[in-house]
């Protein structure tokens, strides 16, 4: 069934969509799968953008879904999927480049934050216990943040092999970036930031008087928060500091091919080097059970914490992102250990399996998790596993959602949530291009 709104409801219309929507509902032998993915790739599109020209400048705003609020991380995932369109489509590109105007103007309002407002006005959180700016929805600071943002502007220098975006601005944001990393290293004091919420939801919040729990400096970064917008318990959270190292690395090319500043360029690598020896040196953790893995949270004393969470950057994601190949030993065990008894949030029941977050509480599986289990995967039965999973937990209403009870999909979080319709999108053009005979057969 689609669900898209109708034509002149849509905030944003590309015809390379619509056209690469035909084209693969033609591929796609089961129709419900089909149809999903027909509501689910243009969801972004269709419903979260705001775009238009100021000055002669492109600027495009990107709610979340459901939360009128524009985060860094969930907008380039929102959009992640159509960079391969944007050759195809000017309007699209725009569009891009748009959100990068955006999210690096953002960057200089404040690095920590991690959602915006549209315009400056009161948040639903302006009276958290920090530094609040008016632009700012939310100032939790989350390293993934900062690292999606140079993930998108590298993607998207690749993608056109254009130079000339790269304006002196957009570099001022860069150097904010790399700044903000070194700060969070806390090598010498805490650094600016601290952050409080009067709540009685205890991962709302941050012990240590806002400045979190104690670590002992290492040369990885502190991330205060998750990606699922939750405290850590210990805060150098290992997904986002193996993220940042190929994002630093990432810049670090942009400096050299772009700006031509070997300076900058080689400050980027440094940095990267110094987090990678420290993250295999200090978070690579022998498991009673899987051997060598990489730990999702420490503090620098030797303590870790021995989870997955569904929200990406998650140790599951690490070869997505591109951080670690697909048959790497530590990843395959780690990778082991995510789906088993002994990751506490990963969830079997009634309606499937997956992982879930302790940002939804037990016992709910995430869309993302599945989704992301089959973008990491490269056996064909675990690949239909997730199809199938995915195909009977959409709970009618054609579209992914947040988390849904493991032993019941229609019990289910976040009905509008864009970024999980993106990364369904992208699993389907990925099994199109990689497994072909998957897509001509009905589950």
């Amino acid at each position: 069934m689609i669900r898209r709104p109708t034509y002149n409801n849509r905030c944003f219309h590309s015809a390379a969509v619509d056209e690469l929507i035909e084209n693969m509902r033609s591929k796609i032998a089961d129709k419900e799968i089909a149809d999903l993915f027909a509501n689910c790739f243009p969801n972004t599109l269709d419903t979260t953008v705001k775009f238009e020209i100021k000055d002669n400048v492109p600027d495009t705003f990107i709610i979340t879904g459901d939360i009128n609020a524009m985060w860094l991380r969930d907008s380039t995932a929102q959009v992640w999927h159509y960079l391969p369109l944007v050759k195809q489509d000017s309007r699209l590109e725009q569009l891009i480049l748009g959100l990068l105007n955006r999210q690096l103007k953002f960057v200089q309002i404040d690095p920590y934050a991690n959602a915006f407002n549209d315009a400056a006005k009161e948040s639903v959180w302006s009276g958290d216990l920090t530094e609040m700016k008016s632009e700012v929805y939310e100032r939790k600071w989350e390293l993934d943040s900062l690292c999606y943002v140079i993930r998108l502007a590298y993607g998207f220098y690749k993608t056109t092999n254009n130079k000339k975006y790269f304006s002196n601005d957009w570099k001022k944001s860069f150097e904010l970036i790399v700044r903000t990393f070194k700060e969070q290293q806390r090598k010498h004091d805490k650094g600016p930031y601290k952050f409080g919420r009067i709540t009685s939801w205890s991962t709302d919040t941050v012990p240590g008087d806002g400045y979190g729990n104690p670590i002992k400096p290492n040369g990885m970064i502190v991330s205060i928060f998750r990606p699922s917008d939750d405290a850590t318990i210990f805060p150098f959270l290992v997904p986002s500091n193996l993220f940042a190292i190929k994002s630093l690395r990432q810049l670090a090319e942009i400096y050299r091919e772009i700006y031509g500043d070997s300076e900058a360029a080689s400050e980027a690598t440094e940095l990267a080097d110094e987090i990678e020896v420290a993250v295999y040196k200090f978070a690579v953790k022998e498991h009673l059970n899987y051997g060598k893995i990489f730990a999702y949270e420490i503090d620098g004393f030797g303590n870790c914490l021995f989870i997955d969470d569904a929200n990406i950057p998650s140790l599951l994601s690490l070869p997505y992102l591109g951080i670690v190949s697909y048959n790497d030993e530590i990843y395959l065990n780690t990778r082991k250990f995510i789906f088993s008894e002994n990751n506490p949030y990963y969830f079997v029941g009634k309606a499937g399996d997956g992982v879930g977050s302790p940002h939804t509480l037990l016992n709910r599986i995430w869309h993302l998790s599945i989704i992301m289990r089959a973008l990491t995967s490269n056996n064909e039965d675990e690949i239909i596993h997730c199809l199938k999973l995915l195909k009977a937990t959409h709970a009618e209403t054609w579209f992914m959602h947040e988390s849904f009870n493991k032993d019941n999909p229609y019990d289910y979080t976040r009905s509008w949530f864009a970024w999980a319709n993106s990364l369904f999108g992208e699993l389907i053009l990925k099994i199109n291009n990689e497994y072909p005979e998957l897509l001509k057969k009905t589950y």
